[in-house]
């Protein structure tokens, strides 16, 4: 379980493919901290630490995972937004984000407002219950983030300066692929709608 609080956004330093697999290599300052088999959020994504070399580790995306996120997009130098799993004996600031990626969307615009920024992303819901709602929470690349207007197949962002310092906001432009996790809550919500429905 994850919060969508970022911790670092992580620079990818190698790439192998092995049959269907992609192995991704990162470079990141806690890397002495990790171990092998912990689960670390990487842009949303929930992957397995498979081996680690000094300053670098190695994570291992399958098909499955390949086909409905941006990780195959990767190339090196690219930054990942990093996330380890939340400590239960914190507080849980962000939302509760499972790292199970939904799907993607595309940034369609990027406005600057005094200092902050508004990023408008559009998606085709695979799911009826893959929606955002006003004021709601919305996990992209891994980031926790207020909804700000909600349509049905785009919504919007406000990031702050430091948001887009920390993480790899400041490389998402008009075209970029961004993963998607929609709030846990609302899609059982919506799930159950759906079904006293009989849709």
């Amino acid at each position: 379980m994850f919060s969508g609080i970022i911790e670092q956004a992580a620079i990818v330093v190698g790439l192998e493919k092995e049959k269907d697999n992609l192995h991704i290599t990162m470079k990141c300052s806690f890397t002495d901290e990790l171990k092998i088999d912990q689960s670390i959020s990487h842009n949303g994504v929930c992957l397995t630490v498979v081996k680690k070399d000094k300053d670098t580790y190695t994570v291992t995306e399958i098909k499955e995972t390949l086909d409905k996120t941006n990780l195959g997009l990767l190339k090196p130098g690219d930054k990942v937004n990093l996330e380890r799993s939340t400590k239960l004996d914190g507080r849980l600031d962000g939302h509760m984000v499972q790292g199970h990626v939904d799907q993607t969307a595309v940034c369609t615009e990027v406005t600057e407002a005094g200092g902050s920024w508004y990023y408008t992303f559009s998606y085709e819901p695979v799911q009826d219950d893959y929606i955002t709602v006003e004021k709601g929470s919305v996990s992209v690349n891994g980031v926790s983030l207020t909804v700000v207007n909600s349509k049905n197949n785009s919504f919007q962002v406000a990031i702050i300066p430091f948001t887009w310092e920390v993480t790899n906001f400041h490389q998402i432009k008009k075209g970029t692929v961004v993963n998607l996790e929609f709030d846990i809550l609302g899609k059982y919500i919506a799930k159950i709608v759906r079904l006293q429905l009989g849709k």
